[in-house]
């Protein structure tokens, strides 16, 4: 194999010294990438997976099996005569290697794993390889590699990797008679618009200073709607504000019941601060009259005290002395 890639690179390299007319175009694409794109192969993959992983299952349920028939051997073997232990060590060996046969047919080299695998990967790799050889021919590739190979590639440019291309080619391939005739146009639109800019970079920055100008276009336009949009909003709110007091002024009673109303609240305030002021008044009154009494009360209490003090002082000047 790798002698065989020195050919092809002492190929590249003559190519390369003695053309003279054109340049030489190369590609490159990943075959592993590609198959984990597609969706059918991942798909039944996927229930290859659960296939192996039920068989890695028995494996194991086996697997115990025979150790614990091990185990119970081992404790069992002191009382057991030595034809029955030899009897129980066959049974044991000759299950050790029906296991070891069945994971040699699931997961061997020759197993069902890889053959299953192999009859997977056959078709769509047949699929890629048809397609690179028309890629090769439609867009005069003169070298195309796979990267996920055996040959060892020390570097590779992307715009170079055309595993994009035939990625879109193999799925167009799958999806052509769910796409109607437009939808198949549009798309080869799309995918030559695609190849061309992979193949000139230049294209690829022009584009994106073109799709940077219509964002800002697209923002300044939102930006634009939105303020116009706040703006109905609030004439809409004044409009409404409007009507609600046209409304409000419709059902508010006449001007006569009106006055009317006022007078009525004008008096009944006035009786209020009358009543106020009355209460107040008799408040005062009765204050008055209250610190009148205990004026009088006052009085009276002085007055009596001093009749009591008088008649004790007479009552002292009655008693005589005893000598």
């Amino acid at each position: 194999m790798r002698k065989h890639f020195l050919l092809i690179l002492a190929s590249l390299f003559t190519s390369l010294t003695f053309s003279q007319t054109k340049g030489v175009k190369i590609g490159y694409i990943d075959i592993e990438y590609i198959l984990q794109n597609v969706p059918s192969y991942t798909e039944a993959k996927n229930q290859l997976e659960l296939k192996a992983q039920k068989w890695k299952q028995e494996i194991e349920v086996r697997n115990n099996e025979i150790t614990k028939l091990k185990e119970a051997l081992k404790a069992e073997q002191v009382l057991l005569t030595k034809e029955l232990i030899a009897e129980k060590q066959e049974e044991i060996t000759f299950q050790e290697k029906e296991l070891l046969d069945y994971n040699q047919k699931r997961f061997g080299p020759n197993g069902d794993l890889i053959i299953q695998k192999g009859v997977l990967v056959k078709p769509i790799q047949d699929q890629i390889f048809t397609i690179v050889q028309d890629l090769a021919d439609s867009k005069k590739y003169d070298f195309i590699f796979d990267k996920s190979s055996d040959l060892t590639m020390l570097f590779a440019s992307k715009r170079y990797d055309i595993s994009d291309l035939v990625l879109r080619t193999l799925n167009r391939a799958e999806q052509k008679e769910q796409l109607t005739k437009k939808q198949l146009k549009l798309q080869q639109e799309k995918d030559a618009k695609d190849d061309a800019i992979r193949e000139n970079p230049e294209i690829l920055e022009r584009q994106k200073i073109l799709d940077d100008k219509k964002l800002a276009r697209e923002k300044l336009l939102a930006e634009k709607k939105a303020e116009s949009n706040e703006k109905k909003r609030i004439a809409e709110e004044n409009r409404k504000k409007v009507i609600d007091e046209k409304k409000a002024l419709k059902s508010s009673p006449p001007t006569s019941n009106l006055k009317d109303s006022i007078a009525a609240k004008k008096a009944n305030e006035k009786m209020i601060v009358e009543t106020n002021k009355k209460a107040a008044a008799e408040a005062r009154a009765k204050t008055l009259e209250e610190r009148k009494k205990e004026i009088e009360d006052r009085k009276k209490k002085i007055l009596e005290d001093r009749e009591a003090a008088k008649k004790t002082r007479e009552e002292k000047l009655k008693v005589k002395p005893i000598n």
